[in-house]
């Protein structure tokens, strides 16, 4: 007996024609469901909230539908403690409704570091790092007023570290802002040992050998008295 049809005939090819409709169907149900979660074709205008207080902006921002996300809060003199420094997405821009705002928040304090992390808070910070060294390290933490004065030294390492005044010590937090000053040492105590010592020496009076000085009435003797200058303190800027 004959069987008639396109189904009896053609069985492979007829479940592969049901498996690609239902995968059709599969994929419209999916497209139209995620359209509908996520609001297709609607959106949204984000308000600028950037120079508004925290809870202002938080206001604002929830009364039109938008989430918000405190991203990072950071620290700037010129700007008024608890506001918004910067927003993402900017202001004006076009989104989806119900969007995640991001806030970059101006702390109220400004951000406290570690000038010298080593174990020994009894000692004072940088102490005999050198001076480039030390520079190199305030301006990676991120200090920007930093003054420096050197004083009498054998080297050019740090002798001390003042922040607004005192003296840092290790494991100290100190605030960013604060105004920094590096005592440093400049190098020429030798050099000053060197040059009072033969001031001192009798040999070398007048450029002559002692026998010579020795042999001269003491009426011939330079009465003007030899001023020797304290070593003069500089600083850098």
């Amino acid at each position: 007996m004959k069987e008639n049809g396109f189904i009896s005939n053609h069985p492979v090819l007829t479940n592969l024609i049901i498996i690609i409709l239902v995968g059709i169907a599969g994929l419209g149900i999916i497209y139209f469901s995620f359209a509908i979660f996520t609001r297709h074709g609607e959106s949204c205008v984000v308000p600028g909230v950037e120079k508004m207080s925290y809870t202002q902006a938080i206001e604002i921002l929830h009364s039109k539908g938008f989430k918000v996300d405190i991203r990072d809060s950071l620290y700037k003199e010129d700007e008024k403690p608890g506001y918004v420094i910067e927003q993402f997405p900017k202001s004006n821009s076009v989104v989806k409704p119900g969007r995640k705002i991001f806030l970059y928040i101006n702390a109220v304090h400004p951000k406290e570091v570690i000038i010298d992390e080593d174990n020994n808070p009894r000692e004072d910070a940088l102490k005999s790092i050198s001076f480039r060294q030390g520079r190199a390290r305030l301006e990676e933490l991120g200090f920007k007023n930093i003054r420096v004065i050197k004083i009498l030294g054998e080297n050019d390492c740090i002798s001390k570290i003042y922040a607004n005044g005192k003296v840092v010590k290790k494991l100290q937090k100190v605030p960013v802002n604060a105004h920094i000053v590096m005592e440093v040492f400049d190098g020429n105590l030798e050099a000053v040992r060197d040059s009072l010592q033969n001031d001192l020496d009798p040999s070398y009076m007048l450029g002559e050998p002692i026998s010579q000085v020795e042999e001269q009435s003491p009426d011939t003797y330079p009465t003007e008295e030899t001023e020797t200058s304290e070593p003069e303190s500089y600083e850098y800027y």
